[in-house]
Parts: C-alpha cells; structure tokens; sequence
C-alpha cells in the first residue's frame, strides 16, 4: 500500500473509534476502507484486522464510560465472558451459512430500529423511570451478550448499536448508559472473534496495530463527547448511523 493508502485507513480508523464508542457502527466505516484500499485482501483478512483495530478502541471506551458510568460488573463481566464466546463461534461459522441471506434480515431489523427510534423519542432519554429488576436485567444482559456475539462473529456491522437498542427498550436505560454496558459486551465480542481469526492466521498484525492507535483516540473522544452531550446528541447520531448502515448494507446487496 502507498502513504496515502495508510492515510486513509488511519482517517477511517480514528472515525470508526469515534462512531464506535457513541453509537456503534464503527465496522460500518472500517471494514469497508480496508477493502477498498487492498481489493486482493481476502473477506477473511480484513474482517481479522477490523477486529484487532476494534479491540483496543472498544477497550479504550470501556475504560472511559467506567470512569463515569457505574456498571454493575457482577453481571457484565461474565455477558462480556459469554459475548466472546457466541462470537468466536459466529466467527467459526461463517464458511457454512450464507451471509448474503442475512443481509434482507439485518436491514429489516436497522428500519425497524430507526422507525421505533422515531416514533418514541424519549426512548433511551427519559429519566426518572423504574428502575429494572435483577432478574429481568440478567435476562437481557445475557441474551444480548449471546445473540448479538454470535452476530458479530458472523457478520458484524451494527453489534453495537444493536447492544444499546435492546438495552435502551427493554431495560429501560438512557442511551449513554446503554453505550456504557454496550461497549462492555462488544469488547468480549470483538475479542471472541479475533482469537479465532488469530488462530486461523488472518490478522494483519502490523496493520492493524497502526490503526488501533487511531481507533483508540477516535474512542476515547467518542466516549467523552457521548459522556458531555448526553443522550439527545447519542440519539441523533444513532439515527444518522441507523441510516447509513442500510444505505451501505442495501448497496452492498443490491448495488
């Protein structure tokens, strides 16, 4: 690659970090400048080195929000421990299923999420409300953690924001504390999917660790611009990138 390939994908890194740690999505930016720059890469090798990069920017803004969020790591750690695991397996199984089918679906589901985003705005904003019970909040955490891992390992774009949907609906929490847990259960998630890439010797060692660093500033800004603005601002860019995952999945399928 020339200077002004590394260039681009140092650019497209540090935007990826910063999309990642407010809304999720990052993968969205990523993933598809790696390809762009290096054609020949195989799906494989630049899914592998999408996910070195996001390890370390999903850990830089879980580092962040933990600073200023309090998480209840008693469940979180193991749904993180769970969430590596479905996606190491997601990962294990994309040679056997068709992932042009899951395309439709996942569309689908982001224009189900912006219209229910729309339609109730105070959805992730509202404050004051009851809080969720313990069971009922263990039952979400882990269901996520292995329905959305399994996901990331087999296809990816939107785990994140898909994390703070179902947090934010179904527990009631406001969309910056759903971000918080998100980029918990994501960081296991990227990590379940990148030991197995590693395994099978796809990473891009050197290109990614070039990008990780931009992907860490980008995230430690997103969080921190996610922490000052609040859940309004979060809301606004997840409809933004709700939006732009189906354009990009719709070109992908049908372009």
């Amino acid at each position: 690659m020339t200077a002004a390939d590394w260039g681009l994908l140092m650019v497209a890194a540090f935007a990826a970090g910063w999309v990642d740690a407010v809304v999720g999505g990052g993968g969205l930016i990523l993933l598809p400048a790696i390809l762009v720059v290096a054609p020949g890469l195989s799906a494989q090798a630049a899914l592998a080195t999408n996910k070195m990069t996001a390890v370390f920017g999903t850990f830089a803004a879980v580092v962040t929000f933990s600073r200023k969020i309090a998480l209840d790591w008693r469940v979180m750690v193991p749904a993180g421990v769970l969430a590596a695991a479905a996606s190491a397996c997601g990962a294990a199984a994309v040679s056997l299923i068709d992932r042009e089918l899951f395309i439709p679906i996942i569309m689908a589901v982001l224009i189900g999420v912006a219209a229910l985003v729309t339609a109730r705005p105070t959805i992730g904003t509202a404050t004051g409300h009851n809080p969720p019970g313990r069971r009922k909040f263990l039952i979400v955490v882990l269901l996520a953690a292995g329905g959305f891992g399994f996901y990331d390992g087999i296809l990816g774009p939107g785990t994140g924001t898909f994390f703070i949907i179902a947090f934010a609906a179904f527990l009631g929490t406001e969309f910056v504390r759903s971000a918080a847990m998100a980029k918990v259960l994501n960081f296991g998630s990227n990590i379940g999917a990148l030991v197995f890439f590693a395994v099978t010797g796809h990473v891009m060692w050197q290109l990614g660790a070039a990008m990780a660093v931009c992907n860490v500033v980008g995230a430690l800004l997103g969080s921190r611009t996610a922490l000052s603005r609040g859940s309004g601002f979060v809301r606004i860019v997840l409809l933004v990138v709700v939006i732009g995952m189906v354009i990009r999945l719709g070109w992908q399928q049908f372009g």
